[in-house]
């Protein structure tokens, strides 16, 4: 279930009724299904769609802030600015990224990962854990294991940071999804780029099967029940 968004007048945006910092009864300011739809929307522009939505993408998939405002405000009469900066710095899973001004006075915004579109987001130096997960349709299994893990239809394959992370997206495509452990220290000491995106994110260009492997489900590693 998606929590509401609630503003403190001192401490800004956060879930919850009672602000975490003072403590204090903030504003309601979006309900759980209105954070929903905006979200999915705003990911969707930034992603998949930003034509659609009247956006202009640079190379590494920006755009001015204030375009995307007026794009989400067009598209939902209920939508206002803040609801959309509440939604981005609440993002659970860090799902979008901010600059501040530039020199010209104007904000930036892009999605994290994700892209089908063509973008090309600059590396990062954030650690990479040792092993990463990737929840799969048991449908799927035996054409992974011959030919490993592809972007499909977007530019990245997408792994997550634990093993319940990774079946939570894998559910999203089936009931029961089939858990795969990456070695990401060996991807990594063999010259392959992984770069982690958002909170849990890490994306790279393509997982060779050799680097895979099925969880067992009786692992202590998978804290999942």
């Amino acid at each position: 279930m998606t929590e509401p968004i609630y503003a403190c007048e001192d401490h800004g945006f956060y879930e919850g009724t009672d602000c975490p910092i003072c403590g204090s009864s903030g504003t309601s300011l979006l309900s759980g299904g209105r954070r929903r739809t905006l979200s999915k929307y705003l990911s969707g522009a930034l992603r998949h769609y930003p034509d659609n939505a009247g956006l202009e993408l640079d190379g590494r998939g920006w755009t001015d802030d204030d375009d995307l405002v007026a794009a989400a405000c067009r598209r939902y009469a209920w939508v206002r600015p803040e609801h959309v900066e509440a939604v981005i710095a609440t993002d659970p899973k860090g799902r979008f990224e901010w600059t501040g001004a530039d020199d010209g006075g104007t904000e930036r915004v892009r999605a994290a990962y994700g892209h089908s579109v063509d973008v090309d987001l600059e590396p990062t130096d954030a650690p990479v854990p040792d092993d990463l997960y990737h929840g799969t349709a048991s449908d799927n299994l035996e054409s992974i294991l011959e030919e490993g893990l592809r972007p499909m239809a977007r530019q990245r394959v997408h792994l997550s940071h634990s093993p319940a992370s990774a079946r939570r997206v894998g559910r999203r495509h089936t009931d029961d999804p089939v858990l795969l452990v990456v070695d990401a220290a060996a991807m990594l000491a063999d010259g392959r780029r992984i770069a982690k995106r958002g909170r849990e994110t890490y994306t790279t260009e393509w997982v060779p099967p050799a680097y895979l492997a099925v969880a067992d489900e009786r692992s202590e590693t998978d804290p999942d029940p």
